[in-house]
């Protein structure tokens, strides 16, 4: 296994969920932490999202949900990112995830779940870990 030095992380939001104030404190925080962040912004799709994290070769695929649709939407993600031959990228979801979707978004690929209510430090911790576990 070999990591960078500077790990490369893709957040998105994806659907319709336009809430983008938290997921751009993240951004903000893992930058600060000596993070590489891309940030695609509101309203992208699985294919969008696949394609930059891809191009990018990215070392995770953090998205931000708030809107309560995140599981059919982050499923067809982790399908395409596999499918287009990144399913060695680590896929987080972070913000307000109702308890009884963790273990679903768990059990079709998510490596973590990073829920509301978290410290900044523990998020960066929790995202510089997972990081780590791709596989080049």
């Amino acid at each position: 296994m070999q990591t960078r030095e500077k790990p490369r992380i893709l957040l998105s939001k994806i659907g319709l969920d336009a809430h983008n104030r938290g997921v751009k404190l993240v951004a903000h925080y893992l930058r600060d932490a000596g993070m590489e962040v891309i940030y695609l912004g509101p309203f992208q799709s699985a294919e969008q999202i696949v394609s930059a994290a891809v191009q990018e070769d990215v070392d995770v695929v953090g998205v931000s949900a708030l809107e309560g649709s995140e599981v059919p939407h982050i499923r067809e993600l982790v399908k395409k990112l596999a499918a287009a031959g990144g399913g060695d990228i680590p896929v987080i979801v972070g913000g307000i995830i109702p308890k009884r979707d963790e273990d679903l978004l768990k059990g079709f690929g998510v490596t973590a779940v990073f829920p509301a209510g978290m410290s900044m430090d523990q998020v960066v911790e929790g995202v510089r870990k997972v990081s780590q576990t791709r596989h080049r």
